[in-house]
């Protein structure tokens, strides 16, 4: 790249930079009305919108509730994948909507939940509406062109069947639609429907056609409903905590920009402006796809902008190693990002098969997590891949050439990773098991494994009314001690009610004693209570029986899609076993952690343990590929050599990558812990335990698991690394990776001395 263009380069990206940044600082400061407004905030930060019905059955089935409750899940999906629907008493729904705040709005277009059936002209029942899997008002054009406006019918299994039947009896007839007693649709049957698929056409206007779809949807519904009330309900924890985490990753980004520029140098500020394009573009992505920001979320993102960092640190340490390896600049940078690219590429599709499975599988939460970590991950691969390039070489164009300005590899002893394997399995084997062992020693003292939160065992739901707009801090200082004394359990959730002085306190479950117990304290501490206006019922899990069961249906779907990706691309299915079983022992201590802590179990759990999910694969990916690398160019050498070379070689991306995601995480601890804000730093702590966990897996278990699985058959390779002195048993990493680079084994096998005196040369031998 001359000159004038690498300039031309530069300042095109400061203009593009200089546009996201305001874009996105304007959009950030006005949320809901200015660039970013398709970005909502969740519930917990700024509230949303409750809906309680009830069933018209006077002693519904639990079956019959659990169905309804998690088709209704998939209804309110719609408005945000971080909704809840969960059960209150015995024959309640609850339905929390975050990011909006017209009820009558989400009642209207939710639908009241009545019952429908379809009818045939002599109004006999052929079909019913839980045999409709999904309804949807859409817009298209027929061979005309002209506009035509449909509703778009799937049946279930059983529904096609019934259907089929339906239509082909009444050909030239009408089905009538017919919605609590009336007839809202009555569509002319004109030919046999044997697919499970249908249209219903003659609309007049897209919104009547949506209508039409929505009564449609929600007659699916097992029980009918009645609205017993709604409110718009405030943050459970307010603005507080989101200024809170957009601080902690602001100064996140600056700290890791900062260590990028201290190690990498010029490489560092490339990767650095890169970053902060990659955080930029996230938040732009974020809005195209209308996601909804809870706190978890917020860390989420976070978490993937010190993730994003991790193919730079892997690109530009390959630049300093070849460098080191006597290579021109301009040729380093070129070969660098050409070596680099096999293992951020298969890092990075692993992880987004896995956010496609969690977001086809999953539910709720999980498919909100499931969107930013695929765009978090796209664009983390583009920016690296492509911006760090554009900058890198416009920089080297521009003039800025100089090896000193990009460092090169310190030369480094290989390390026996293999040969201290047994205490590397005997420490990761420990905590395996502790995990078990911690459960039983729980159980035996509390009943209780692990310590579930109110998402998932459910509790008591009290609506309190002060008498005064208390704030989310007075909540915190002044009544959640009361209820803690009452509850004996920390896990205590607040949601204020918009427009009134009522609160309602959501408490692990209240027997009738302590109800009272609690009425009368809140009424002796705060002067304007009447104990007798207290309202109290038992909530089922927000995070459903259903719901856990996907996540956990997705996980492993996940985990198979990624080891078969694993063995398809490196052609081994030794590398893809040490893989998951690296992923196993992650996920093992992060589970430690909560066991033996007490740590409470709740929604941030789930995505602790998907973040954690994603990130030990990648880390791993990354060192599978320099040991592929190195079977290729060690030829001749055992593979207790080659593991240990390429841990070797590695090493310093692991130690760097790690560091820079705990970077972020431990400002955002660290930010939570300081302003008390308890979610967010239950959401940071385990996570860091999992960074920990995983830079141990992928340096001292990935590799030598590997070489195991691989001489497992092989004693003759035993035999021969212990005997066999190679210039790969004493040389330093550089050499060996110059080495692995050479064209013949004859100038592999050279004396060490001739290979330290004379860098320039080889390097010349390598161009």
């Amino acid at each position: 790249m001359k000159k004038k263009q690498s300039i031309a380069v530069l300042l095109l990206l400061v203009i593009v930079t200089v546009f996201l940044g305001f874009t996105a600082v304007q959009g950030l400061g006005k949320m809901h009305t200015g660039a970013m407004k398709n970005i909502r905030t969740g519930l917990d930060l700024s509230g949303g919108v409750s809906i309680t019905y009830e069933a018209t059955e006077k002693a519904p089935s639990q079956k019959d509730m659990d169905d309804t409750i998690y088709k209704l899940q998939q209804r309110v999906t719609q408005y945000s994948t971080e909704a809840n629907v969960y059960q209150q008493g015995l024959n309640r729904i609850n339905v929390e909507i975050p990011g909006v705040s017209d009820a009558n709005e989400i009642l209207e277009a939710l639908g009241k939940p009545g019952s429908l059936v379809f009818t045939d002209s002599e109004g006999k029942t052929v079909l019913e509406g839980s045999d409709i899997a999904s309804a949807e008002g859409v817009s298209t054009t027929d061979q005309q062109g002209q506009r035509q406006y449909l509703v778009e019918l799937t049946m279930t299994k059983d529904g096609t069947k019934k259907f089929q039947e339906a239509t082909a009896a009444n050909v030239g007839k009408q089905i009538a639609i017919v919605y609590d007693g009336k007839t809202v649709s009555a569509p002319t049957v004109k030919s046999e429907i044997s697919g499970g698929k249908a249209q219903i056409d003659g609309m007049s206007s897209l919104e009547e056609a949506q209508e039409l779809a929505s009564f449609i949807r929600i007659g699916s519904l097992k029980l009918e409903l009645k609205e017993i009330y709604s409110n718009v309900v405030g943050a459970s924890l307010g603005q507080e905590a989101l200024s809170s985490s957009v601080l902690a990753g602001l100064i996140g980004v600056a700290l890791v920009v900062l260590f990028m520029i201290v190690i990498f140098r010029l490489s560092g500020f490339a990767a650095g402006w890169a970053l902060v394009l990659f955080t930029l573009l996230d938040l732009v992505f974020m809005n195209a796809f209308d996601i909804t920001l809870t706190l978890p979320g917020i860390a989420g993102v976070i978490l993937t902008i010190g993730m994003a960092v991790d193919a730079n640190v892997i690109i530009y340490t390959r630049v300093r190693e070849e460098i080191a390896f006597g290579g021109t600049v301009n040729r380093s940078l070129r070969s660098g990002f050409h070596k680099a690219f096999s293992a951020i590429f298969d890092g990075q599709i692993t992880t987004l098969i896995a956010a496609a499975v969690l977001y086809v599988l999953g539910t709720g939460s999980i498919q909100g997590f499931a969107t930013t970590l695929a765009i978090g991950t796209g664009l983390s691969m583009f920016t690296a891949l492509a911006v760090s390039r554009w900058i890198s070489y416009a920089l080297y164009g521009a003039g800025f050439r100089s090896p000193a300005l990009y460092g090169k590899t310190e030369h480094k002893k290989i390390f026996d990773f293999v040969g201290k394997r047994t205490v590397a399995f005997v420490i990761a084997v420990l905590m395996i098991l502790s995990v078990p062992v911690g459960i039983g020693i729980n159980r035996a003292n509390n009943g209780k494994g692990m310590n579930y939160s109110l998402d998932f065992v459910g509790g008591t739901a009290t609506t309190v009314d002060f008498g005064e707009d208390l704030s989310l801090a007075d909540l915190d200082s002044k009544v959640k001690p009361v209820v803690q004394k009452v509850a004996g359990n920390p896990d205590i959730q607040f949601q204020k009610i918009k427009g009134g002085t009522s609160v309602i306190i959501k408490t692990r479950e209240l027997d009738l004693a302590k109800r009272d117990e609690l009425n009368e304290s809140l009424a002796k501490e705060f002067k304007k209570v009447d104990a007798s206006k207290i309202e109290a019922e038992n909530i089922s899990s927000t995070i459903s029986g259903e719901m856990r069961q996907n996540a956990i249906i997705a996980v492993i779907i996940a985990v198979i899609a990624m080891l078969f990706y694993i063995f398809v691309r490196f052609r081994d299915m030794r590398f893809a076993t040490s893989a998951v079983i690296a992923l196993v022992h992650d996920i093992s201590i992060v589970l430690c952690y909560y066991v033996w802590t007490r740590a409470s179990v709740g929604s941030t759990f789930i995505a602790v343990m998907l973040t954690i999910l994603g990130y030990s694969i990648n880390a791993t990916i990354v060192i599978f590929d320099r040991v592929r690398e190195n079977l290729s160019a060690m030829q001749g050498e055992s593979y207790r050599t080659i593991v240990n070379a390429s841990v070797t070689q590695t090493l310093t991306r692991s130690l760097y990558s790690n560091l820079t995601t705990f970077i972020t995480i431990f400002t955002l601890f660290v930010m939570a812990s300081v302003r008390g804000i308890s979610s967010v730093a239950e959401f940071s702590l385990p996570i860091i335990v999992g960074l920990v966990a995983g830079c141990f897996s992928s340096v001292f278990v990935t590799g030598p698991l590997w070489f195991i699985m691989k001489t497992l058959n092989g004693k003759k390779d035993i035999d021969a690394e212990v005997k066999k002195e190679d210039i790969f048993a004493k040389s330093d990493v550089a050499e060996v990776a110059f080495a692995t680079a050479g064209s013949s084994k004859k100038h592999v096998k050279k004396d060490r001395s001739e290979l330290s005196s004379t860098p320039r040369r080889r390097g010349k031998n390598r161009r």
